[in-house]
This record gives structure tokens, sequence and C-alpha cells, in this order.
């Protein structure tokens, strides 16, 4: 049975390098029916916090890459954590094998130099008061040979590398033993990961083979890179998973778009769940891939507008209550029917849920607010006045509030020719919006409805009198 795994580090942000990785590795283990294992690795123990754990498990769950065994559901092999497994003896164990079978060395250094060994055993050793060991993987002779299913046939000379430590002073394994312990006891057959752990392979087929087991397939995927064509990095411009929820995108987005950086697939807009079948490993690119946040940004309003007006409602629900605006989700809950019309329409110029926001507040807001640029265009000049009032007196009259029927009584305002046709559309767009760039104005009016147009332009009428009360004083 095929049984792949997600490993991260919990001391920082799901990286969106680290969750495209997840996702090959979920996509095999479902094309194969098999299992997919998340495995927390936090020997790191200066580094490592619950807090990037929790958000580690918040941010799989919302990218939609469920796992079968884990450290909140448990499984069979466990536990997850690798801090659990070290209480355990699970590393101990092994060193302690290795050592036996003349792999391993202890190295004893002073508490205040711990670069310089003051000598090595075979055993575990007794130590002074102010000595400390740790245990050291001896580097065997000849050659280190594996098939990476994206590099080919990989051969390393054992001589580059040095003997390296295995289990630290404190007790805690290092990454390169406890993650070749975690795989062997898991089961694991399939390790998908960053080629920047290509060089950590030779160590860990050398543990493998000095304890007598068979080691994973591996594949090596090319990292993601940044503009600069160096791996992608804070300063290319944000690259967490967190970060990318917070600023409004899908999950169906943002996974669509990481699983085209270096997957060839058939179609460029999808969800990553309806191709499980179609992955096949060979089909990822040995090439770097270069994150790209417009064409980002472009999929994901792709996606947006794909989406039933329903889920759309609930998507953008969930985003509010996310980033805490919940007093906009309540607006959003009062009036389902409204809200539908009014996200419905604003989606169409917009390719992020923060733009939905900024895009869509002008209908839920009780005050307009009145954007300068609007007021010093158009409500400034002589007309200004006279074409709001005829525009108050044509809605008042009006019983039909359809796309069309609006249409025709602004054309009808704009015939009488108190400004130029484009004034008109302006004026009237910015007057109940306060913005000169909305959904399609008729559009925009006609979901409004009468109550709220009418108020809204009684309202900039009095602001326009008031103005020209206080100027002629």
């Amino acid at each position: 049975m095929v049984r792949c795994r997600f490993a991260p580090s919990p001391t920082g942000n799901l990286h969106v390098g680290g969750v495209r990785t997840a996702l090959f590795n979920w996509l095999f283990a479902k094309n194969q029916n098999g299992s997919f294992v998340l495995r927390i690795e936090d020997t790191d123990t200066e580094r490592s916090e619950k807090i990037f754990e929790d958000q580690i498990l918040s941010s799989m769950k919302w990218c939609g890459l469920d796992w079968s065994e884990g450290p909140d559901i448990g499984g069979d092999f466990g536990p997850y954590r690798q801090s659990e497994r070290v209480e355990l003896g699970f590393y101990d164990k092994y060193a302690q094998e290795l050592i036996e079978r003349g792999h391993a060395y202890c190295a004893v250094y002073s508490k205040s130099d711990q670069e310089n060994v003051l000598r090595t055993l075979n055993e575990i050793p007794q130590l002074a008061d102010d000595e400390v060991y740790t245990v050291k993987f001896k580097i065997p002779g000849g050659k280190t040979q594996f098939s990476d299913l994206s590099k080919g046939e990989m051969t390393f000379e054992n001589e580059n590398f040095s003997d390296f430590i295995i289990i630290k002073s404190n007790g805690f394994p290092t990454y390169n033993f406890a993650v070749v312990i975690d795989d062997h006891m898991m089961d694991i057959t399939h390790v998908f990961r960053g080629e920047d752990h290509l060089t950590n392979t030779p160590r860990q087929i050398m543990i493998y083979r000095a304890l007598n087991w068979e080691p994973p397939t591996f594949m090596h995927i090319p990292l993601i890179l940044g503009s600069d064509r160096a791996p992608l990095s804070k300063r290319h411009g944000h690259t967490s998973v967190d970060h990318f929820r917070r600023e409004g995108y899908l999950s169906v987005g943002l996974m669509n778009y990481l699983a085209l950086l270096g997957w060839t697939v058939d179609q460029e807009i999808f969800d990553y769940h309806e191709k499980v079948r179609d992955f096949v490993p060979s089909d990822i690119s040995n090439k770097g891939v270069v994150f790209d946040y417009e064409k980002l940004e472009w999929i994901n309003g792709k996606h947006l507008r794909l989406l039933e007006p329903e889920e759309l409602i609930v998507q953008f629900g969930l985003w509010l209550k996310f980033t805490g605006r919940f007093d906009y989700y309540a607006s959003i809950e009062a009036d389902q029917f409204y809200s539908r019309e009014v996200l419905t329409m604003s989606r169409e110029k917009i390719n992020t849920l923060e733009q939905l926001f900024d895009f869509s507040a002008p209908f839920f807001s009780d005050e307009v607010d009145y954007q300068e640029d609007y007021v010093v265009k158009y409500l400034h000049n002589e007309w200004s006045k006279d074409l709001i009032s005829a525009a108050i007196r044509k809605f008042e009259d009006a019983s039909d509030w359809s796309v069309e029927a609006v249409e025709k009584t602004v054309r009808e305002l704009a015939e009488e020719k108190i400004t130029s046709k484009k004034n008109t559309f302006q004026t009237l767009r910015g007057g109940v919006t306060g913005r000169l760039v909305t959904p399609g104005l008729f559009e925009t009016i006609s979901v409004l409805g009468r109550d709220r147009v009418l108020e809204r332009l009684e309202s900039l009428l009095e602001m326009i009198e008031y103005e020209e009360g206080n100027l002629s004083d």
C-alpha cells in the first residue's frame, strides 16, 4: 500500500512551497488509494511553537488536504509528533543499535566547549559533571547510490561527507536521523519533497543501509522561485498560506495555481480534487518555476466567478469571520437575497475576496462615503444641483426597477442635456455609491432599489444645498 507523508516543522507559518509539496504527496496517495500522513517534526526545541503547529493544521484543512493519520486524529503508527516519539525512546533505541553494529559512536565534549571532542567511545559514556555527549554516525567507505523519480540515478562519493551527529547533547535526534526512523516505522513508501533536501538524502540512505532497511522511493521536486530565480522567500513578497487566505484567495484558487507550478495538466482552471485520477509523478517538471503573483490573482478571479451565488455568499461569509469583520458579516446575513445580488454583480470586476469586500462596501453602508475625486469632478459644478434634482424626480416616478427600466430612465435623464452624458452617468454613479469605479451603473441602481437610491440622492442634494448656503454666507 502506498503511504506518503508531509512532515512540516512548527517553526513558522506554512509556506506555499511546503503546501505544494504536500499537494503532490496527497495527489499521489489518493491516486494510488493509499494513505496520506501528517507528521510534525518538532525536534528543533528552540524554534518550535504550538501556535505554529495549530496554524499549520488550520492551513492544511483550509487547503483541503485531508490526512488519514496525524497528531490531531492519531493512527496506527503514532505518535505523530517527534517530541512525543523522543519520550518513548524510539530514536535512542536505534541509535544504540547503530553503536552496537559499529556504525555510530559517542563523542564527549565539555559543556563550555561543544566544538572540540574530548574523547570518543563505542558505548554510552560515563560523564563528568561538566561533560555532555552526542551520538555520531560513522560515514562508510565507497559510494551511496539511489534512484530519484525526478533526477534519475544519483551517485555520491562518501569521502565527501564527514561523520555527523544523529543524537544531540539534549537527547533529541537530528533531522537526518529522525526522518529515517519515522519514515521506516510509519511504513512510508514514497517521499516527495523539495530538491533542497537532495544533499540530505545520501546521509539518510547510509542510515537506512546501516540498519538493513529498505529506503522509500524518493522524488526531489524543483523549488518555487522568485522573480530573481532564487528560492521563493519573504524578500519576493508574502509567501505563507495564511497570508493568501487573509488577502481573500479561495483555497481552490491557490491550490489550482500551486498545482500548475511544475505539474503538466491538460487545463488551466480546475479543482485539484477532480484531477486525482490524472496525477502521475512523471508529469512534474524537473525545472524550477517562478511564482507569479499576478497569475495567481487571475486564476483566483476565475474561480470566484465560477462559484454559484449561494456558495459565493458562504465563502465570503467564512472569509469575513476569519478576518474579524463581524459587523459586515451580519449585514451580509441580514438580507441574503440582496447580498447575493450585490456580490454576484460585484465579482465581475475583482479577483479576490478582499477586493470584493472593498468593491461591495458601498452597498452595505448606511452612509455614503464620497471619494474626493468624485466631489471635485462632479459636485462643484453649476449643473450638479439641477442634475441631482432631476434625477430624484425621475426615480420617484419610476415603478419598474429592472436593469432595463433603470437604463431607460437614466438615458432619458441624459437626453435632458443638463450636462453631458458622461457627466450624467458619473454623477449618478458617485451619487449612489460615493465612487467612480463600481459595477455597471444600471445594475448598481437596480440592485440598490428605489428606497436606497432616493435616500442617497436626497442626502446628496441636501449636502450640495448646505455647501451652497455656506458659500453664500
